[in-house]
Parts: C-alpha cells; structure tokens; sequence
C-alpha cells in the first residue's frame, strides 16, 4: 500500500522508456537521457516544495554516480556521502546505493555502506522496469530508508551532528556581522563602516 504523499512524489517523476544498460552501447545513452530527465524533474518538485534533500552527479559514461545526501532532525543537517554503480543487468536489476560513513552502524545495511532496500523496494523494483529508474530509486528506496534509520540512529547516539567546518564559520560570521552593520546603518540612518 503506497501513502498519497508518495503516491504523489511518484506521479510527478516522468517514467523511463528506455530497456538498456551499460553493455547496450546504442541505447545506453538515450536512457541516460531519460534518467537526467527524471532526475532533473525530481529536483525541481523538491526545491518548489522545500524539500530538497540530495545532490548527485556520475561520470562520464553514467556508470558511476556519486553525491551527498541530507537529513534534517530536530533543526540539524546531518549530511552524508552517496555513491553507487549502476549494475551490468540494469535496469532489470536496481543500483545499490551506499552510505560508506554509516557501513556497520546498522543492521539494515549491507558491507561497504549499501542500504537494505530488499524488502520493500526491490519487489516493487521489478514490477516497474523499465520505466523506474535512479530518481525513483532516490525517492522510494533512499528517502524512506533516511527518513526511518536516520532518527533511531541520532537517538542510539551512533550518528552524532557535525558541526560546520571552520571556513564555513567564518563565512557564516562575517555574513552575520555584515547583516548586522546594515540593519544598524538603516536603524540610524547613518554612515556605518564595517571592517
């Protein structure tokens, strides 16, 4: 049984045509093409509704897709690695998508950090080929996965929040003294230098 919120993430990601994986050398790119379109639709969907929560790029030849990841609890970004080839026997058979900074943190994960999507999303995987591909492989496999494992894991304490990098600070304080310096410049509607 498939929730109304997902059934409307679905409908919105175009469906692919294409039946081709990487040992197709004809087809292959036209449904690389498909799946940049899906991808790029997804994205869009998910920034109009402020849910923006990956971003992915792949080699040259498609084959190897690699990004970060996010999810926000209790107003933190807790941000991981993603990284995933796409299988020989695609799209007959789904990538797996791996998280390498959380290999072993939990018992639905498989060695080197790929998420446990048997279950649930590889069923519904194989009901759905050719027409499914990364995006949905984002949005039905890698989001629910994030959205349950992620706040059991912060509550066990294996995931801890990480806070920003020192440049990042940096960036972030001048900003806030810069805002500051304006809103006092238009409060008193003076000359204010800030240095």
């Amino acid at each position: 049984m498939v929730d109304e919120g997902t059934r409307k993430t679905l409908s919105s990601i175009p469906l692919l045509k294409t039946k081709a994986g990487p040992r197709d050398k004809e087809l292959w790119p036209t449904r690389l093409k498909e799946e940049y379109q899906a991808l790029i639709k997804y994205v869009q969907n998910n920034k109009e509704s402020d849910n923006d929560w990956f971003r992915l790029e792949s080699d040259k030849s498609g084959t190897k897709w690699f990004g970060k990841c996010w999810y926000v609890h209790n107003l933190l970004k807790y941000e991981f690695d993603l990284e995933f080839d796409i299988p020989i026997t695609y799209p007959t058979t789904a990538p797996e998508l791996a998280l390498p900074g959380l290999d072993g943190k939990t018992a639905k994960m498989y060695r080197g950090g790929k998420i446990c999507l048997t279950d649930h999303f590889k069923p519904l995987w194989a009901r759905n080929v050719p027409r499914f591909g990364i995006a949905h492989a984002m949005a039905l496999g890698l989001g629910p996965w994030l959205a349950v494992e992620i706040p059991s894991l912060i509550e066990k304490g294996v995931v801890k929040y990480q806070e920003k990098s020192e440049e990042a600070k940096m960036t972030s304080t001048w900003q806030k003294i810069f805002g500051l310096c304006f809103l006092l410049a238009l409060t008193f509607a003076v000359p204010i230098v800030c240095n």
